[in-house]
């Protein structure tokens, strides 16, 4: 299944963050032993050019700003050039080796962000304080309608005016030696446990060059070609050839401020998931991103591949459609009058679904049924428990409870006695996956109700999240899937201000867990952990989004490839390859 930014929250420029956003967590069956990097102990060749896929069955939109990105598909292509402004340890806290330094000061609330003097964009241009400043401008900006302003961002001090277009700056970013000094101030409302880890929504990650964007109004940045085909990094590579929804083509940085990246080039293309498995026989690539988990059994053992793998942050979710987003308050409004507005209703489509058995079948050794909103691979924050399992029994006592009763063509009513058609917007897919919703929508038949989906058939990937994000009401349920940041706050995915909280289910005691999460009590992991746990038991009993399956991260690379790994203090430029031919 193709993944949307699975979200949130990847924050991309360490390897493995981005790497983990193409699969899903743990393994149903016998999972593969999780293998992070390469044992390749040849020496490596000078230069050498990387040829990498990413799998897809649409074109990729070519939104590379982290800004503006919208999938995962477009992140795996813009990897090689972007980078972070922090660097990160294995445990994903934040250390300061990266591009710039962090430190908090929980006394001042504040976060001191301070550049290193040798960073430059790849035109030669220091990076600079006002670099710093204008990402969270392009967020913020309500011209920009950049889907990555959130709550958590809006916990800077005036960055709620700003965006409200009532302030022309943001009062809260301090720029202590001028806007092409080194340092940058974050002042704000109340420092966040989180802030500590990378992904945590809070401090924006990334930099966009002011002097090479300046004269280009927000309203047209997204669509601008210097934020698209001739993006400006400041990464190991920097892109020298997009050929749109096709391919992309790198060199080297030479003003890269770790060093000259041992690989001259890097070529990236699409590939279909039907041509996957074949393309890696035919050992056409060095690296492919997004390998179907639905193919593993016939590509795992390719020869001259090595499969890495490592636990995913990533989960597949059904959503319940419970109201809209307000675009002119920015705020999730609930619908109590929304065909899925019935508690029990969503609950009995959960017990309904018998997703176990399907992910024996369909995805054997990648995948395993979701039980919580916080998938195992964050430990203990991971609410152990058996979430909704198949229990059918249970599925028609809550229909029955909640009025939706049989007709005479077996399919049930709504509790005034009108027919009932539910409608299910699943992305465009593989066979795999055609086949696992074409599964639950025969099990919910089983407990007498009649689902459809939404257009008939599965949704153009591209076109798939215009419509959710549009929210109309053909749509009752969401079928789609999240990769998340190392930092598990679920704020920035379903707080009431959160444009991706798809379900729009806001309620008092949901955004008071989400705070306490977030809390200054929560700076204790003990409490916060605590928090977690009731928060995920909350969500699984309101049913407005359920998960469906973890997975793992499946990444084949080539024998040739050298000094590549999924933890995430590895870096692009750190990679090489120790032959000229796979």
């Amino acid at each position: 299944m193709t993944n949307r930014l699975r979200t949130g929250l990847i924050m991309l420029g360490s390897l493995t963050l981005l790497l983990a956003a193409c699969g899903s967590r743990q393994a149903a069956g016998k999972s593969p032993s999780m293998h992070v990097r390469t044992t390749n102990n040849h020496t490596a060749i000078k230069g050498g050019t990387l040829d990498a896929a990413v799998v897809s069955n649409s074109p990729f939109t070519g939104t590379f700003a982290p800004e503006f990105a919208e999938t995962t598909v477009d992140l795996n292509f813009a990897q090689f050039g972007l980078e972070p402004l922090f660097g990160v340890n294995r445990d994903y806290t934040f250390n300061q080796n990266g591009a710039a330094t962090l430190r908090l000061n929980r006394h001042a609330r504040t976060a001191t962000i301070k550049l290193r003097r040798n960073v430059r964009w790849a035109d030669g241009h220091k990076v600079v304080a006002k670099d710093v400043e204008y990402a969270y401008e392009i967020l913020a900006n309500k011209a920009s309608n950049s889907s990555r302003y959130t709550d958590a961002l809006a916990n800077i001090k005036g960055m709620a005016a700003y965006h409200a277009g009532a302030a022309k700056s943001i009062s809260g970013i301090n720029l202590p030696q001028g806007d092409n000094g080194r340092t940058v101030i974050l002042h704000f409302k109340a420092l966040k446990p989180g802030m500590k880890r990378t992904g945590n929504g809070y401090i924006w990650e990334y930099a966009e060059p002011y002097h090479y964007l300046k004269n280009i109004p927000f309203a047209d940045l997204a669509k601008s070609s210097r934020m698209r085909s001739q993006l400006l990094t400041f990464g190991p590579f920097r892109m020298t050839k997009v050929v749109n929804g096709q391919s992309v083509r790198y060199a080297r940085n030479r003003y890269y401020y770790r060093g000259m990246p041992h690989l001259q080039h890097v070529n990236v293309e699409t590939l279909a998931s039907s041509k996957a498995t074949a393309a890696l026989k035919a050992k056409k690539y060095d690296v492919v991103f997004g390998m179907p988990s639905a193919q593993y059994t016939h590509y795992r053992r390719t020869s001259g591949y090595t499969m890495l793998t490592d636990q995913s942050m990533s989960y597949d979710y059904l959503a319940f459609n419970l109201g809209h987003f307000d675009q002119k308050t920015g705020r999730n409004v609930m619908n109590k009058h929304a065909k899925m507005a019935n508690q029990k209703l969503r609950q009995a489509m959960l017990y309904a679904l018998n997703v176990d058995a399907v992910v024996k079948k369909l995805y054997p050794g990648t995948r395993t049924r979701g039980t919580t909103l916080i998938p195992t691979a964050f430990g203990r924050y991971h609410l152990r428990t058996s979430g909704y399992t198949l229990n059918r029994t249970r599925a028609r006592k809550l229909l029955d409870e909640a009025g939706y009763r049989k007709g005479k063509d077996g399919y049930r009513t709504d509790p005034d006695g009108h027919k009932l058609t539910v409608h299910l917007a699943v992305m465009q897919g593989d066979d795999t996956s055609d086949a696992m919703y074409a599964d639950f929508m025969q099990q919910w038949r089983k407990v007498g109700l009649r689902v459809r989906l939404t257009t008939g058939r599965p949704i153009e990937f591209n076109s798939f999240y215009k419509m959710v994000a549009a929210n109309p009401a053909t749509i009752d349920i969401i079928a789609g899937s999240w990769s998340l940041g190392a930092e598990p706050s679920p704020m920035a995915l379903y707080g009431p201000q959160a444009p991706y909280n798809f379900s729009r289910f806001v309620s008092k005691r949901n955004t008071q867990l989400l705070e306490e999460i977030d809390g200054s009590r929560a700076f204790s992991d003990g409490y916060r952990v605590a928090v977690f746990k009731r928060w995920q038991k909350y969500m699984l009993n309101e049913a407005a989004v359920a998960p469906l399956t973890y997975g793992v991260t499946v990444l084949p690379v080539s024998s040739r490839v050298k000094d590549l790994s999924l933890k995430p203090d590895n870096h692009w430029d750190d990679v090489a390859v120790t032959s000229a031919s796979r």
